[in-house]
């Protein structure tokens, strides 16, 4: 990561956090699709207490990034001999979640761990944990009432939109480029957290009079990201940057870039897949950055459900309680620290 990158790191909302054991990675021999081992907490906050029951549910592991949000989230768990782990059955029926979360609740957990589908549609379900009085640790995507959870612990999709803008824009005025063909390929276009990367990269090139020349949504699959990036490919004779909101659909633009002979441009993509990871390091691709959203997030959450059942604060915090909100660096993975990373990479 540049200097200039590095100082323009954005960290929004409350407190903000490396993700679990980012601050003290040995580099890897080799990725790993398993959860990397969480870190231990100062002060004693690891140490046995009061047995505690800690509810999980997420959508079902159709997708690298939530596959490794379920495996940090157990590994976490098996950290503490205090800790009884209560996953429910993955879904990516809204209907069904609400129903899985219901058990939860009527089981009288301690605390819930929940990454909704969609967190408008889970609100409710979350609400009446609370009501029940089970602490809910919201994961990722926000449920719209913040009395709907007790904690909120996520990824900073504004930020990530940053980084990427700052790699990008520095690299084109390294090279001297002027009017860069600049294109975006998207996640999903109408949710909340793909409109805030994209605000967040528009707001980086400004800085540089920059500007997406063109940008279309990928859905977050592989099959849909080979799509779009042909399209983009076709429509654009010429590229200089490209920004891929999402590692994993990743796959499938990388595989259309490379069906098209195309090596002009440079792509920074998303998340910090081990796939692209192995593309950085590689020295040879297009990609050339990824920006982060660790799903060591997932091990967070458990840590924090822990600590909020057990009456317990942030032994490095002063404050006596957990904080209310907690939002994630996003840091810039370039050929320079990419072994750095790898241990954190997860297989898409």
């Amino acid at each position: 990561m540049s200097e200039n990158v590095a100082r323009r790191g954005f960290l929004v909302g409350g407190a903000a956090l490396l993700a679990a054991g980012c601050t003290s990675n040995e580099p890897a021999a080799a990725p790993t699709s398993a959860a990397p081992a969480p870190t231990a907490a100062a002060g004693g906050n690891d140490q046995p207490g009061d047995r505690v029951v800690i509810g999980f549910s997420a959508p079902a592991a159709d997708h690298g990034w939530i596959a490794a949000i379920a495996k940090n989230a157990e590994t976490a768990a098996k950290q503490y001999s205090d800790v009884e782990f209560k996953p429910v059955e993955p879904t990516n029926d809204i209907n069904q979640q609400i129903s899985a979360v219901e058990s939860l609740i009527a089981a009288k957990v301690n605390a819930l761990v929940i990454l909704p589908n969609d967190g408008q549609q889970l609100n409710q379900v979350a609400l009446q944990a609370t009501a029940a009085g089970i602490p809910v640790v919201n994961l990722d995507r926000v449920f719209p009432n913040k009395l709907a959870y007790r904690t909120w612990i996520g990824g900073d999709n504004y930020g990530m939109g940053v980084a990427a803008g700052h790699y990008i824009g520095e690299q084109l005025k390294s090279k001297n480029v002027s009017n860069p063909v600049i294109v975006e390929i998207q996640g999903i276009a109408t949710l909340p957290l793909t409109q805030e990367r994209s605000q967040g990269f528009a707001d980086a090139l400004k800085e540089y009079g920059f500007s997406v020349t063109a940008k279309q949504d990928a859905a977050f699959t592989v099959e849909t990201g080979n799509e779009v990036a042909t399209s983009l490919l076709q429509a654009h004779s010429k590229i200089d940057a490209m920004w891929n909101h999402d590692d994993d659909q990743g796959v499938g633009v990388l595989a259309a870039i490379k069906e098209a002979n195309r090596s002009e441009f440079i792509m920074v993509g998303g998340a910090g897949s081990a796939n692209a990871m192995r593309e950085i390091q590689s020295g040879t691709s297009v990609l050339q950055a990824t920006v982060t959203y660790s799903p060591t997030m997932a091990s967070s959450a458990i840590k924090l459900a822990r600590l909020i059942a057990q009456g317990k604060g942030m032994s490095d915090l002063l404050e006596k309680q957990v904080p209310q909100s907690i939002t994630l660096a996003s840091e810039t993975i370039t050929k320079d620290n990419v072994a750095d990373y790898m241990s954190l990479g997860f297989e898409s």
